[in-house]
């Protein structure tokens, strides 16, 4: 599916329209991921990068990769524990 969007050039701000392009997508793939609405391989399909640009943008913006709840956490350290 092709979504095009009306953006004035001044909002390019010293960007090629690809490199807009690209910039849009890859923010669109953060703020759905990080609502939960898509998941990271989604959201690299979405931004057209691989796992490591994508977790590497996560990093830059503060977006945790793992969403753990405490005890899920404790139940993971626990089995790592018992495996070592």
């Amino acid at each position: 599916m092709r979504l095009e969007i009306d953006l004035p050039e001044k909002y390019l701000l010293d960007e090629t329209p690809e490199e807009m392009s690209r910039r849009l997508r890859l923010s669109a793939a953060l703020l759905l991921f990080q609502q939960g609405r898509l998941s990271a391989g989604a959201a690299c399909e979405f931004a057209a990068v691989d796992r490591y640009a994508f977790m590497e943008a996560c990093r830059r913006y503060s977006i945790p990769v793992t969403d753990y709840e405490p005890d899920e956490l404790d139940e993971e350290l626990r089995t790592l524990r018992e495996h070592l």
